[in-house]
């Protein structure tokens, strides 16, 4: 009987130990569940913070964006612009693209170009009258640009910039009614009247044989000159050309350079030498009022009429 009694402490007492085994395992693999439940939590945490911090910087990455394309616009921006003022040189001797207005100020199709040009850059334009010679000396200096019935040439562009090309003219020749000068053979030896620094002056002094070239700064001296006898034709612009003629009808007769040999021209705007963002927002307004309508009000009102 004792021993039936030891025997069943014994197994009592194995019985606990087991369960006490137990226990503690169980307990170590909730811990370790807990463990791993924490760290997926922490992951997870990580993940979804992570689009934030990318969210914040995406904007902040726009508005670098934004400031770097200002500041690209900023340096853009001629530094002739920053007074507001665009300050003009012309020679308003030169029908009908620039010449005096009843109120004594220069007026013409040039003019009212360039103000218009000025509107879209939101400047004011302020137009200075001078000798047709001494414009290109005085751009970048005495004025910003120069719009004046001026050719573009490569002797001109070794000293100034040029917009893009708003006008395309040829040269005439003013003759005296009944002459007999018809050709450019015919040009050789004689006494021409050009306006001072001009194509028509080039075309004389360099590539007419033996003409005696008077030159003046106004192309109504010229045109005087040949009405008295004292030139022999006049070389100049068409529109001023057909304006003189138009003036003294009957006395004078216009022709077309192109009987002559005279290639046709570009007018521009000449800008200081390397000023690209000032050519670059010219053209650009140039080519917006070409666009909306105002170039060819400008052409009607001062050209064809």
């Amino acid at each position: 009987m004792k021993k039936f009694i030891a025997l069943l402490l014994a197994a009592v007492m194995t019985m606990s130990l087991l369960t006490a085994c137990g226990g503690g395992n169980a307990s170590e693999t909730a811990s370790d569940a807990a463990g791993e439940e924490n760290t997926e939590s922490e992951g997870a945490q990580d993940e979804a913070e992570a689009p934030e911090t990318d969210a914040q910087s995406e904007p902040e990455a726009e508005a670098e964006d934004s400031e770097t394309e200002a500041g690209a616009d900023t340096e853009a921006a001629s530094e002739a612009l920053a007074d507001g003022i665009l300050t003009v040189g012309t020679n308003a001797e030169f029908p009908p693209f620039e010449y005096v207005g009843d109120d004594g100020e220069p007026d013409g199709f040039d003019i009212a170009l360039i103000k218009a040009i000025g509107e879209k850059l939101g400047v004011e334009v302020q137009v200075e009258n001078m000798e047709f010679d001494s414009l290109v000396a005085s751009i970048g200096s005495k004025v910003d640009v120069s719009i004046a019935g001026m050719t573009v040439t490569e002797e001109r562009q070794q000293s100034v910039d040029f917009s893009d090309s708003y006008y395309e003219a040829v040269q005439y020749v003013i003759l005296p009614e009944g002459s007999e000068i018809a050709t450019a053979a015919d040009l050789e030896g004689k006494a021409i009247g050009v306006q001072l620094g001009t194509t028509g002056d080039f075309i004389a002094s360099d590539d007419i044989a033996d003409a005696q070239v008077s030159q003046y700064n106004k192309g109504m001296d010229a045109v005087n000159d040949l009405i008295n006898g004292k030139v022999d034709c006049v070389i100049i612009d068409k529109n001023p050309a057909l304006v003189f003629a138009s003036k003294f009808e009957g006395q004078l007769t216009a022709v077309d350079g192109a009987e002559f040999g005279f290639e046709p021209e570009e007018y521009a705007i000449a800008i200081p030498k390397g000023d690209a963002a000032l050519v670059a927002q010219i053209n650009a307004a140039l080519a917006e009022i070409k666009t909306d309508g105002t170039f060819d009000e400008l052409v009607e009102t001062y050209i064809e009429n």
